[in-house]
């Protein structure tokens, strides 16, 4: 692979440009770790989230509970760093491929895909790996 990250500002314009956002401004963006391939965590970007997302290669959101944009590790240090940003053959999701730092789910966990159906029975399948008032104390 060769990726370059962060992008100039011409090119993130082009992309943040061509994407389609829903009615809210808003589209999905999947984090997938780079080396293993697990799926970490779906969370929403706007037009900026992108924008800074391609020309810092720290991976930002848009958090709607806050209204505001969102640098993932801001406050737990659990930092994404772009590797690659793709998007679908629709325009209307992307794909960031990241190394992460730590724990990607705000539940302590290394990603938010941990419920599942074991034995018939719905299931934690990932313990908490560092306790959440020590990822935002």
């Amino acid at each position: 692979m060769n990726h370059t990250y962060p992008t100039t500002p011409a090119i993130a314009n082009q992309v943040a440009d061509g994407l389609k956002y829903n009615a809210d401004g808003l589209i999905p963006a999947i984090a997938q770790q780079i080396d293993t391939g697990e799926v970490l965590m779906m969370a929403w970007m706007n037009r900026d989230a992108v924008m800074e997302t391609l020309t810092s290669a720290q991976v930002c959101y848009f958090s709607r509970s806050r209204s505001n944009l969102w640098r993932k590790g801001e406050r737990s240090g659990q930092v994404q760093t772009l590797k690659d940003f793709r998007w679908d053959c629709d325009l209307d999701t992307v794909l960031v491929l990241v190394d992460q730092k730590g724990v990607a789910c705000h539940t302590g966990r290394h990603n938010c895909f941990y419920n599942s159906i074991r034995g018939g029975t719905m299931t934690e399948i990932a313990d908490i790996e560092i306790d959440p008032k020590d990822l935002y104390s």
